[in-house]
């Protein structure tokens, strides 16, 4: 890295977890940092391997070299060891990592701007540096030991702790959050979201988790409309046009599930308004496949299309 790059990333300040979910399996990353498109350096994950959080004055290849190594087998105290015994930068650097079977390694170089450090515990690890306070990290490792559920939403928990005891000295900019299964292969992600640049990271990665979920229940839709369960899918798209009222997609797709289920009247209302709001969608429907978008003839019918 060059000397002009060293000294920008070392401006970076950033708190984040890496965790292992034992009931599931899963693996996760999440962080908030003063810096543009942290999602882009710091959180990296891979099913059944581990996940690796890169910071300070950021290197980005400890990412992929330690999954990289723990996918071969390597202990994770050892591999992240030697990485750092190799990098004529360690002392500015910041890495945590976990593997599948829950056992972390963490190292805090001893010039990371402070205030810098990090917490560990059963089966994640807190890291922060260029803090307004000490007690940020700690406080994120007691956020997350202390909740359950969903990974997703106990990695954005620990987050929000941390802005709560004033995080980055500077102020937040970006956001990110990784969650992969306990197998599966190396491309695939659960969840993948990051907020590039806004002045409220963590609200809006809570907003979008949130259409994270709405969206996974609308799959759960088109899972059960593939299998002549309509009244079970119509169920799926509300709940998740519930979680994103001001989706049109969702509720489009709902009225189409209703009409199916025979709650016709409820769902040409849910079509109306869809189409009503954006012409778009009227456009879509003589277009949809016969027989093969559950409800589609029935308010084709309805709508004279």
């Amino acid at each position: 890295m060059s000397a002009h790059h060293a000294e920008a990333a070392a401006r970076q300040g950033t708190y984040s977890i890496v965790a292992l979910a034992p009931e599931s399996g899963q693996l996760g990353v999440a962080v908030q940092s003063h810096w543009f498109s942290v999602g882009s350096l710091v959180p990296w994950a891979e099913p059944g391997v581990g996940a690796v959080a890169t910071q300070a004055s950021v290197l980005p290849a400890y990412g992929p070299r330690l999954l990289d190594r723990l996918r071969r087998g390597e202990d994770v105290s050892e591999a992240l060891r030697e990485l750092v015994a190799a990098d004529e930068e360690a002392e500015v650097r910041q890495v945590a990592v976990v593997d599948a079977q829950g056992r972390t390694a963490v190292h805090t170089g001893r010039d990371c701007i402070p205030f810098a450090g990090h917490e560990v515990g059963e089966g994640f690890v807190c890291q922060a540096n260029l803090m307004a306070s000490r007690t940020v990290w700690p406080e994120m490792a007691r956020e997350f030991a202390s909740t359950t559920g969903e990974l997703s939403w106990r990695l954005l928990s620990a987050l929000e702790a941390a802005e709560a005891e004033g995080g980055d000295i500077r102020g937040r900019q970006s956001a990110a959050m990784v969650v992969v299964d306990a197998q599966g292969e190396g491309w695939q992600r659960l969840v993948d979201l990051r907020v590039e640049d806004h002045p409220a990271p963590l609200v809006e990665l809570r907003r979008l988790l949130t259409v994270h979920r709405a969206y996974r229940l609308a799959g759960e839709g088109d899972d059960l409309a593939a299998r002549g369960r309509s009244a079970e899918a119509a169920e799926r798209y509300l709940a998740a046009h519930e979680l994103a009222p001001d989706n049109l997609e969702l509720l489009f797709w709902a009225g189409l599930s209703l009409v199916e289920s025979g709650e016709v009247d409820r769902g040409m209302q849910a079509v109306r308004r869809v189409v009503a709001e954006h012409p778009g969608w009227g456009e879509l429907i003589p277009r949809l496949p016969a027989g093969r978008s559950p409800g589609a003839d029935e308010v084709r019918r309805r709508l004279g299309l």
